[in-house]
């Protein structure tokens, strides 16, 4: 049988993220494999592994929601901004309230600015920055925009020489925790670094979907794979659909552009609503005994649907 879809892998810590693709094409004899955003050496967690052509999903699954448990320490600093990296201040003690970094941790809602940080792997003219870092080069980075949907304090620690907290993270594409430590730090006019960071979703694939990279040639072995494979348009049915009738369905499937003379009706899942599709939407196509054909955009102007990714 022919592997294809997601495969969520629960990474292991002291593995790149490449390490893990690289290990999942040997364990699995398939060449096509990519995986749907970058974790450090250090994290672990969830990272689907998009298999065949579910490879082509990998830009609209990476741009999903992620969530993250992360554990941070008071009262140092790093090079890094986690404890892998050269300590670069250290304070002897830090008191902290409770109350005051409950209120700090909330004020971090929202749409918030953060400069990269020097260890990581956005380009400067053509150059990773942590190959920069790497070299004792430190250059100027531009802040970017980033969405904190949630975030909750789990658990604290501040009667340690330097306190510990543990917070729950829902975050945009983009964000980094590690900065984002630092940052509460900085609120709290105290050095900070990331002790520890756990991926615990990405979109909605959580821990529990997760299969172990050492399972794998086990699970091969046994035909056992397909139970954990999650089919491509499962993994983006944040977007609408729309279903054809057979004759239109025919056309899309031929990769040609569907004219429809009214706005299609699009189901949003489980609310329940159909509702006309919107000028510039993207939406996954079915056609009859839903069949998934790919992924459209709907242009209201001339009334077609644009092939974006066909499928079937």
């Amino acid at each position: 049988m022919t592997l294809e879809g997601i495969l969520p892998i629960l990474k292991p810590k002291g593995m790149t993220s490449h390490d893990v693709v690289a290990k999942a094409r040997r364990h699995l004899g398939i060449k096509r494999i990519g995986h749907t955003g970058t974790l450090d050496p250090e994290v672990t967690g969830v990272l689907p592994l998009c298999i065949g052509r579910a490879t082509r999903m990998v830009e609209y699954i990476q741009d999903l929601p992620k969530e993250y448990l992360a554990t941070m320490v008071f009262g140092l600093a790093t090079d890094t901004e986690d404890m892998s990296g050269t300590v670069l201040e250290e304070q002897d003690y830090v008191t902290l309230e409770k109350d005051r970094v409950l209120e700090v941790i909330h004020s971090f809602r929202g749409e918030i600015s953060q400069v990269p940080p020097m260890y990581s792997a956005v380009k400067v003219d053509g150059k990773r920055l942590y190959e920069l870092a790497r070299s004792g080069v430190e250059v100027e980075r531009k802040a970017r925009q980033v969405t904190i949907y949630e975030i909750e304090l789990m658990e604290l620690d501040l009667e340690k020489r330097h306190p510990e907290i543990r917070f729950r993270v829902l975050c945009s594409k983009g964000t980094y925790i590690r900065t984002l430590c630092v940052d509460i730090g900085k609120a709290l006019g105290v050095p900070a670094v990331m002790k520890e960071l756990i991926r615990s979703s990405s979109g909605k694939i959580g821990l529990q979907a997760c299969v172990k990279l050492e399972d794998l040639p086990r699970l091969r072995e046994e035909n056992q794979l397909d139970r954990h494979i999650i089919s491509a348009d499962q993994a983006v049915d944040h977007l609408p659909a729309v279903t054809l009738s057979e004759q239109f369905a025919v056309f899309a499937l031929q990769g040609r552009k569907v004219r429809i003379f009214e706005a299609p009706l699009v189901s949003r899942g489980d609310q329940g609503l159909d509702t006309p599709a919107e000028d510039g939407g993207l939406y996954r196509i079915y056609g009859p005994s839903s069949l998934f054909i790919g992924l459209f955009q709907w242009n209201d102007n001339e009334r077609l649907l644009v092939p974006v990714k066909v499928f079937s």
